[in-house]
């Protein structure tokens, strides 16, 4: 009973409410101030509808665009990890460019996949 009440107590309206306004503020920040963003958000919107016609099946239709939806959120996180170098200071600095550059591997790493998956899915 305990146990209910506290999930209850933290099931709360307002704070999912205020939880996705962050998560638009997030998104609207990186359509407007984010090329690579932007750029690979249109691949995805050209791309999902290919996806949902060559899927056969809806666990196909979800590898192709959930392989997708990965590159964004990969994209988001490396962004967010510049944003917050970039906020400690732009002078070069040798660990700043690593985590730059381990978020950009990241996300090579997720462009990488797209390919591979599609072709697992579609040719296999």
């Amino acid at each position: 009973r305990t146990a209910w009440r506290a999930v209850a107590n933290e099931f709360n309206i307002s704070r999912i409410v205020g939880a996705a306004r962050y998560s638009y503020a997030g998104l609207r920040d990186a359509v407007w101030h984010h090329t690579a963003f932007r750029q690979e958000l249109a691949i995805v919107i050209v791309l999902t509808p290919i996806a949902i016609w060559l899927g056969e099946d809806g666990l196909e239709r979800a590898v192709l665009i959930g392989s997708l939806i990965l590159v964004l959120v990969v994209e988001l996180l490396n962004s967010a990890v510049e944003t917050v170098v970039d906020r400690i200071g732009t002078e070069p600095n040798e660990l700043s460019a690593r985590a730059k550059d381990l978020g950009s591997a990241a996300v090579f790493l997720a462009l990488v996949n797209v390919p591979v998956v599609w072709g697992l899915v579609l040719l296999g």
